[in-house]
């Protein structure tokens, strides 16, 4: 296989934990770089990427690039590119563009133009020409402009990453799996101790935990991605890497029995988690309770981690009854879990400091379209 360079995107402030799973997977030629990571392999790593990464939201496979005088240099850039090797000639395509400090200032007129070059090429070769589809597109293809340089890529992942397959119940206002999954990874949770969520809601947090320790791929519940529709994808040998990565997860609790717990307060959003936990196959390794988490009761001395996402008071309820959910929710875990670790996601800054606690670290994340905090410390001992 050819090697080829790949970008692989994540959401704001999480390119630091997507270096690291990049670095664990021993990506060739890996770079940090503002909203995810570049590296290069042949088709193989985009695979292992679209399977393993946690945190990656798409991973795109670059085919060009070149300078972007006008919309005529667009399009012969465009055609360069031998389609038939992605695309089949009675098959579907979506263009996406994003241009800045461009000449080529219109994104729809870019992806017209592409589209165009696209489409005249396969039919110049065949006689047939691929159909535009925004829904359930064979190949999606990203044009991205900046200073009149352009850069032509593949979307090998089809829809996003975060989209991982096991969700039955979606909840008021669940976190996406792919922060999930970081917000885990940088509370620097072992994977061996107890992992506690206050307020689990549909168990995203807590599942994705588990499917960690237990190294199952992300990518493993998926149906597809966008790759197994390219003309020119290897089937068979796509099969036989995904079977050996399946076979390699490990049962949960690797040093004894791994406790995580999830505390959920309305019976429905706790019938969904436990529905989710079912669906991702980990519904044994997780105890999920009916409870509140102004008064759960932690165990004293285990020394575990409290990762969790409370209400902000931006989509699930209001204010008003927020700070004192947060000063008794603080002085629970000040009274109770000395030595505890805690990663708390917070969406609303006024309410931090009901906590009655000092973050050591303060992560600027972005939870869809909302800027977040994960605020991470150990809960000082007395």
């Amino acid at each position: 296989m050819p090697r080829r360079t790949y970008f692989a995107t994540c959401a704001p402030g999480v390119e630091p934990i997507l270096h690291e799973e990049g670095k664990a997977l021993r990506l060739a030629k890996l770079e940090r770089q503002v909203g995810g990571i570049r590296f290069e392999g042949d088709r193989r790593e985009a695979w292992r990427a679209n399977l393993l990464l946690r945190t990656a939201v798409r991973v795109l496979e670059r085919l060009e690039r070149f300078n972007t005088p006008d919309g005529d240099a667009l399009y012969h850039g465009v055609q360069a590119v031998d389609w038939r090797r992605y695309l089949h000639p009675e098959g579907s395509l979506v263009v996406t563009a994003q241009t800045k400090e461009s000449l080529l200032d219109h994104s729809l007129f870019v992806e017209q133009r592409t589209k165009d070059a696209i489409v005249d090429q396969l039919r110049t070769a065949s006689g047939s020409r691929p159909t535009v589809s925004k829904d359930d597109p064979d190949l999606a293809v990203h044009v991205h402009l900046f200073r009149d340089r352009c850069t032509v890529s593949l979307d090998t992942s089809g829809s996003s990453l975060h989209k991982r397959g096991w969700r039955r119940f979606q909840g008021r206002a669940p976190l996406s799996e792919t922060l999930a999954a970081a917000v885990v990874l940088f509370s620097g949770w072992d994977q061996c101790s107890p992992l506690i969520d206050p307020f689990c809601g549909s168990a995203t947090l807590l599942i994705e935990a588990a499917l960690l320790a237990r190294g199952v791929p992300p990518g493993s519940f998926r149906k597809e991605f966008g790759f197994e529709r390219f003309a020119d994808h290897d089937a068979r040998a796509y099969r036989r890497l995904r079977d050996d990565l399946e076979r390699r997860a490990q049962p949960i609790g690797r040093a004894g029995k791994l406790i995580l717990r999830g505390i959920e307060s309305d019976p429905e959003t706790l019938a969904g988690a436990r529905s989710n936990a079912e669906a991702a196959g980990v519904a044994d390794a997780i105890d999920l309770q009916k409870g509140n988490a102004r008064n759960v009761e932690f165990r004293r001395g285990w020394n575990g981690w409290i990762v969790t996402n409370p209400p902000y008071g931006e989509r699930v309820g209001g204010n008003d009854n927020l700070h004192s959910l947060y000063r008794d929710f603080g002085s629970r875990l000040r009274e109770q879990c000395e030595g505890y670790q805690l990663a708390l996601l917070s969406g609303n800054p006024s309410l931090e400091g009901d906590l009655g606690l000092a973050p050591q670290r303060a992560i600027e994340l972005q939870n869809g379209a909302l800027p977040c905090r994960l605020l991470t410390l150990e809960i000082p001992r007395a």
